[in-house]
């Protein structure tokens, strides 16, 4: 991902390197200043974010404030008008996100219920105005539900048994979470996030035990690392 990252970041420099150099020797006459060419520093990195980081509602978002923004310096839209689209599209674009996430497969809830099925029971990890630190040395690990309320939850799995794939529900509402996964496995995340967001820092690891983590926050964060 960060290989992406830079080749995606490099074409961008190159080109703009390019665009400059050829103004400068009268070959091209194209307007860099032009109305609004400062939202292109809001467009572009949330752009570039949309093929580089795994969780892209936070850059679809930063994408429809910067052409907003660029429409309205544009004289194309109106600021007033800005202000009355911004929020009902920010809405519009966490919900769909919502419907989607709800449509399609989600890994992380089929493992935990099954896990429930099958007689076993997640285990559980819940700070609310308070703090929570769950350590895994040794045992055996299928799943965990993980909530935090103005509070902190601390998952250590880095010396768990993990053989196979696993879950882990985590929500995080004015709170934080944090999970330490040991270096073996790899680690696939969905979320649904206002306000805040699900960071994975872990790296992609092939023919390696999976684990699950669907992640909702609101005002809160979840990191993985």
């Amino acid at each position: 991902m960060k290989k992406i990252n830079k080749v995606v970041w490099g074409i961008v420099l190159t080109a703009a390197g390019v665009l400059f150099a050829l103004n400068a020797l009268d070959i091209t006459d194209i307007d860099v200043f032009f109305d609004g060419w400062w939202t292109l520093f809001i467009i572009v990195p949330c752009t570039v974010g949309l093929f580089t980081e795994r969780e892209k509602t936070g850059n679809i978002i930063g994408v429809l404030i910067g052409v907003f923004l660029l429409l309205c310096c544009r004289d194309i839209l109106s600021f007033s008008m800005l202000w009355k689209l911004l929020f009902p599209t920010i809405i519009v674009v966490i919900g769909l996100k919502m419907i989607f996430t709800g449509l399609f497969r989600n890994k992380a809830n089929e493992i935990i219920a099954k896990i429930k099925q099958n007689g076993g029971e997640a285990k559980s990890g819940c700070a609310v105005f308070s703090g929570c630190t769950l350590n895994y040395d040794g045992e055996a690990f299928e799943g965990a539900e993980l909530t935090a309320v103005f509070g902190g939850v601390k998952c250590d799995l880095r010396n768990a048994v993990i053989e196979k794939d696993c879950a882990i529900q985590a929500t995080a509402v004015f709170g934080s979470i944090d999970i330490l996964v040991p270096e073996h496995v790899n680690v696939k995340v969905t979320s649904n996030s206002i306000f805040g967001g699900v960071s994975n820092k872990t790296a992609v690891r092939k023919d390696a035990p999976t684990v699950y983590v669907n992640g909702n926050c609101m005002f809160g964060g979840i990191e993985i690392k």
